[in-house]
């Protein structure tokens, strides 16, 4: 995802830094970039000369001293332990005036700002993946979002391409909230022997959707997408409907993680 927002930012003509702790994720984020202008290149939808200059916007890095900016998106693990630190370490080096915005999918906006200095300049900037294609972005404002802070990255989204859309700060938000059925309901067909992953796939995207739950959950990541279901189980007070499933739950434990890893629910090639 970071890449992929990356692209979007250094494409719309900001310069752009993107930061990874590791440089091996770095070289797979430009790998990934480049590979996704290629395409573009290729289908025509844009020139050789516009895509040299887009990659000139971004700025690969492992130095954390880097990350100097007026807007910070971070696009971490879906922990908030995780994400308060990050940013409270990115506030040392930043001004009181640098916005911090999360990319979290379900974790609540007011509860990773409650332990960051200044925390009316931290809002949820939640885009999907592929972030460079999807053009939903929820601007998700916490109790102590600003609401300048929250018109400002509403905006940011008009400039990067995207459709923005005013959030308050409720568990999964509104799409991951209505998504959990998509991929729970699907599971549990699968489960019950009603019809394999293919089948229920492809009788979906026939229907009308981009992509059948199973690949679907297969590009996110079975690690990220259980997070989420998990996090609003719990939010809701384990309402039934929230369930987490057991074919992903031991895809998950398997190591199974889709894509990324190269088998999930379907076998991929690396």
């Amino acid at each position: 995802m970071g890449a992929g927002i990356a692209q979007i930012a250094a494409y719309s003509g900001f310069n752009t830094v993107l930061f990874d702790i590791q440089q091996e994720g770095l070289n797979k984020a430009r790998v990934q970039i480049e590979k996704s202008l290629n395409t573009a290149v290729e289908k025509g939808k844009l020139a050789e000369a516009d895509k040299q200059e887009v990659l000139q916007h971004i700025r690969f890095t492992t130095d954390m001293e880097d990350c100097v900016a007026d807007v910070i998106i971070e696009a971490i693990v879906e922990k908030v332990a995780a994400k308060t630190t990050l940013f409270n370490q990115l506030a040392a080096i930043n001004t009181p005036d640098t916005i911090f915005a999360t990319n979290t999918s379900s974790l609540s906006i007011s509860e990773i700002a409650e332990t960051v200095s200044h925390p009316s300049r931290v809002v949820g900037m939640h885009f999907f993946n592929p972030a460079h294609l999807m053009k939903l972005v929820e601007v998700v404002s916490g109790k102590h979002t600003a609401p300048e802070i929250a018109n400002t990255v509403f905006e940011l989204v008009r400039k990067m391409g995207k459709v923005p859309v005013s959030v308050k700060d409720t568990p999964g938000f509104i799409v991951n909230r209505v998504a959990r059925l998509y991929y729970l309901e699907s599971m549990h067909l699968a489960e019950q022997g009603l019809a394999d992953f293919s089948t229920i796939d492809q009788l979906l995207e026939s229907a009308g959707f981009k992509m059948g739950p199973f690949a679907l959950m297969d590009l996110i990541g079975n690690d990220v997408n259980l997070a989420v279901t998990q996090s609003l189980y719990d939010a809701f007070h384990h309402a039934p409907r929230f369930k987490p499933n057991v074919l992903q739950e031991q895809r998950v434990k398997d190591g199974k993680l889709g894509r990324k890893t190269g088998l999930g629910f379907y076998r991929y090639e690396q």
